[in-house]
């Protein structure tokens, strides 16, 4: 908001001037003081139609200013200081009324200086009673400061408090200030008080019981902030009015059963099993996870007779780390069910204040809202903010006023409402979804509330607040509020409402006390949720031997004259336009295909085969090492052009996104679109695998241990480029260790593949096969360009992945000694081999490591007879699959060759490195 007070301060002659040069043109002038223009003509000219004032009025106006005496501060009547003094006054409730709002059911509300008196403003008490043409900014006619006054106060200061100012879009404004202005005050019909009032009980009775029959167990309770179940069906069914098809729900623990039980129908009986461990478990599908971390899915019918899909995400105690997985399943179902229409289908993330401020995914999430490849049409965040952590006060969680002050980075508005007044956040959840429907943007309503319990029901929160509780205790809840609120109205039908719904509320909580049975609600499977059940768990047996990948050899050929042409329209650069031409000529005279033309081969065919492909990451679309080229870019015009756009008869869709900087929060969204779409392979590729421990949660929450926790099934693919090239400690390692230590139950793959046939055919493997794991390659760099890891076509058209790939030129009598070995060593290890001419020496590649191939392993160790077994690895004993290997491949003594153990990944000086690099390969080949 702009200040004026240098206006107000102005003589009369120079705000004149001002005003003549709008009437001129609206555009000379300030866009904010265009609006008080606009506003003070509509007041002076409108003549009931509710438009603003035509040119000629303006002109006219403007001649009537100008026939006028000049003396004074007045012109024609118009004191100007103190109508924009008033506008000012105006612009600042917008602005700031949010730090006076009343959201607060607890407590008084800090002190944020928001200079909202009138004396502020150059006004005094004479002023109250004056009438105001700038009142008309807010819809109200030839109203006195007073009643402007009372106004502002109710639209700004009451139990809601609006942060929107920040928003540049005018659209987007001027529907948020209509919005607080007009619709946040319309009394709601008696029905919908009748279905608030059922879902507060609804909350508060499923606290009352687990408080009841569970007591001292852990729930993580609502109280305090029950409104939120009534919040949320209002956004259900608000969203389903405006098209929506489906909601898709990212939560923490924090009345997480209340909303199972109260937003998506799960019975008492299917949650009270769970707390009393009588529930049927097949531990076969998994080890599980406690009860309020489970998700669940329902379809719920409306009010209006609207049926809508809701979803409940799985998540992990890592508070927010669900957020981006339920953008990317989000994003996914809308791609695959809706043909990318982000209005059917809305996600709400349910936040704790705590967290939101503190978790640094929230961030990174928001810079991502508006970007193409990761947009979902807007996200509702719900904040229930109960002012506290675990014990720490919100003055101790946060520098800004807010947990929500993120918001304004993307110019979200902000909805701040007392959870003690459900009629408003109810009119706020209105609010925010339509907004959210409209701009398809991000919303955010920040419910304030209060904890009735600790952290969790064993946990006394006397001990760190103890002033603070004591208001809790003696602080009815929001259903008894909202009782006591409508009883106290004047409307008789409104009075009888609240009475017959008090006994109904008791009638209810003896029901679910005596057990009476419920029913779950119907549920119909979704077209991926079908391919899903198509698929099944993984055996050992799966992983003897890859299934078949290969391809046809006229069907390579038609894919590769796709990959390497362009239109005849298109200019590529020169530099990358002389690459495609070498990859053209080594196809055409060799026949044989490079790492790179490979992967997108892999890609080309899933997508002529109508599967979709989507890969993300940072540079991915040029690719860190300039390799991949998937896009290209022409010379003249910097128009993209995708390679894989043209394919013959291609059924499927490619993407590919270059991501923001982060890990953290794009892999979580990549997890969560794999999730949503089995037929799909995702991709995310680090810019080095070293950066991959930034999304470590991701990693070791969602992806290593999501099957086994949730019984949910993903296929998501990491590519971390790994190797030690010199490139110092934060270039050289993707950790293998921590991934194969990760790595039991057959929970996920992890290679490091040499050729780029068997990168291919391990790419085309994870739709293969008839179950999905994730796969985690630890992808070369120096070596993408190395003929050693180029393939013949025929690598291409017969056969699948080789998880172990034996001495091509060895002969088993003669070996004394097999190396074995993974990913870029083996370059070294052969090289040295052929330059020493030795036949004694067998050098193996382990191209899969988990889950690991030991029958092919100890047929090899058969074949070699007495020689003699050492695995070879560039990273510290300490690191890399040294350790793994003892204690996985037991059948087969072998030693081990490697770095000495170390703190650092790897040195930070080439010479250093180049040292280490050659005592391993001498080692290898003269102990």
């Amino acid at each position: 908001m702009k200040d004026f007070s240098y206006i107000t301060q102005s003589h009369p002659a120079f705000i004149e001037n001002l005003y003549r040069d709008f009437c001129k043109d609206p555009a000379l002038v300030d866009p904010d003081l265009r609006k008080f223009f606009e506003g003070f003509d509509f007041a002076i000219t409108h003549s009931g139609a509710g438009t603003i004032a035509t040119t000629a009025a303006l002109t006219e106006t403007l001649a009537a200013v100008d026939n006028s005496s000049t003396a004074g501060s007045q012109t024609s009547g118009i004191d100007w200081q103190k109508e924009f003094s008033v506008y000012r006054l105006i612009m600042a409730y917008r602005q700031k009324g949010h730090l006076l709002a009343k959201t607060n059911p607890i407590r008084s509300r800090i002190d944020r200086g928001a200079h909202l008196e009138i004396a502020d403003f150059g006004l005094n008490e004479q002023d109250l009673t004056r009438r105001f043409a700038a009142a008309q900014l807010v819809g109200l006619k030839e109203a006195t400061l007073q009643q402007l006054l009372t106004h502002l106060q109710k639209c700004y200061t009451a139990s809601v408090g609006t942060e929107f100012t920040y928003i540049n879009d005018p659209k987007k404004a001027a529907w948020l200030v209509d919005a607080v202005e007009s619709k946040l005050h319309q009394p709601l019909p008696v029905e919908t008080k009748r279905r608030v009032l059922e879902k507060l009980n609804q909350g508060v009775i499923l606290e009352k019981f687990l408080h009841t029959k569970y007591v001292g167990q852990k729930r993580f309770s609502l109280e305090g902030g029950e409104t939120t179940i009534a919040a949320l069906d209002t956004i259900i069914n608000t969203a389903a009015e405006l098209s929506a098809k489906e909601v898709v729900i990212g939560m923490a623990h924090r009345g997480r059963l209340n909303v199972l039980a109260n937003v998506l129908g799960k019975t008492y009986e299917q949650i009270f099993s769970e707390f009393e461990g009588t529930a049927k478990v097949d531990q076969t599908m998994g080890s599980g996870d406690v009860k309020y971390h489970m998700g669940y899915g329902s379809e719920v019918q409306t009010p209006n007779g609207k049926t809508i899909s809701l979803k409940l995400m799985p998540n992990p105690s890592h508070l927010e780390a669900v957020n981006p997985v339920v953008a990317g399943f989000s994003r996914a179902k809308a791609d695959v069910l809706y043909h990318s229409d982000a209005s059917k289908i809305v996600p709400i993330l349910i936040h704790g204040d705590a967290s939101i401020a503190g978790q640094g995914i929230v961030y990174e999430l928001m810079q991502m809202s508006g970007l193409a490849g990761y947009s979902t049409g807007g996200t509702i965040h719900f904040v229930i903010n109960n002012q506290i952590g675990f014990t720490t006060d919100f003055i101790e969680a946060r520098t800004a006023d807010y947990c929500t002050s993120l918001a304004a980075s993307i110019q979200a508005p902000v909805f701040h409402v007392n959870g003690d007044d459900p009629e408003a956040v109810v009119k706020c959840a209105r609010l925010a979804t339509a907004y959210r429907q409209q701009f398809k943007a991000d919303v955010f309503i920040d419910m304030v509330c209060y904890r009735r319990h600790g952290h969790n029901e064993g946990d006394d929160p006397k001990f760190t607040q103890p002033r603070l509780y004591q208001l809790i205790e003696k602080h009815a809840n929001p259903r008894e509020v909202y009782v006591a609120q409508l009883l106290a109205d004047g409307d008789t039908e409104i009075q009888s409402l609240a009475k017959d719904m008090e006994k109904k509320f008791w009638q209810d909580l003896q029901e679910r006390l005596d057990e009476v049975k419920q029913h779950p609600l119907p549920y119909q499977y979704q077209p991926p949720e079908l391919e899903w059940k198509k698929l099944r768990r993984a055996t050992p047996e799966d992983f003897l031997y890859s299934p078949v990948t290969a391809l046809e050899a006229e069907q390579v050929k038609q894919l590769m004259q796709a990959l390497l042409s362009w239109p005849a329209d298109f200019k590529p650069l020169r530099k990358v336009e002389k690459i495609l031409q070498d990859k053209i000529k080594l196809f055409d005279q060799e026949q044989k295909i490079d790492w790179a033309t490979g992967e997108l081969l892999a890609y080309a065919s899933l997508v002529a085969e109508g599967r979709r492909v989507r890969v993300s990451g940072q540079d991915v679309s040029r690719g860190t090492f300039s390799h991949r080229h998937a896009i290209l870019r022409d010379d003249n015009t910097d128009q993209p052009y995708n390679r894989l756009s043209r394919l013959p008869g291609a059924g499927g869709a490619f993407t590919i996104h270059n991501s923001l900087l982060s890990e953290y929060a794009v892999l979580g969204f990549e997890y969560g679109y794999a999730l949503a779409n089995p037929s799909a392979l995702v991709v995310w590729e680090a810019q080095f695998g070293d950066f991959a421990n930034g999304t470590q949660i991701i990693i070791d929450q969602f992806i290593t241990a999501g099957e086994q926790k949730w019984n949910r099934m993903n296929g998501v693919t990491l590519l971390l480029p790994h190797g030690y090239e010199g490139q110092g400690p934060e270039h050289s390692s993707a950790r293998l260790e921590r991934f194969l230590q990760l790595a039991a139950e057959l929970n996920i793959v992890v290679t490091n593949i040499t050729t780029a046939a068997n990168f291919f055919h391990a790419l085309r493997r994870q739709l293969a096969w008839s179950f999905r794991k994730p796969l985690i390659n630890f992808s070369p760099k120096a070596n993408l360009r190395l003929p050693g890891s180029y393939s013949s076509l025929s690598d291409f058209t017969q056969g699948g992945f080789k998880e172990l790939i034996d001495d091509a030129v060895a002969t088993p009598g003669q070996v004394k000694k097999v190396l074995f070995c993974s990913g870029k060593i083996y370059f070294e290890l052969e090289e040295r081999k052929r330059r020493d001419q030795r036949t004694d020496v067998a050098i193996v590649r382990l191209e899969q490591l988990y889950p690991l191939p030991v029958q092919q392993l100890e047929k090899l160790y058969k074949r070699y007879g007495a020689a003699v077994w050492y695995w070879v690895q560039e990273e510290p004993q300490n690191m890399g699959a040294a350790s793994f290997l003892k204690m996985n491949c037991r059948t087969i003594p072998f030693g081990v060759i490697s770095r000495q153990p170390s703190a650092s990944t790897a040195t930070g000086y080439q010479k250093v490195h180049a040292q280490e690099q050659n005592e391993l390969i001498e080692t290898a080949f003269t102990i």
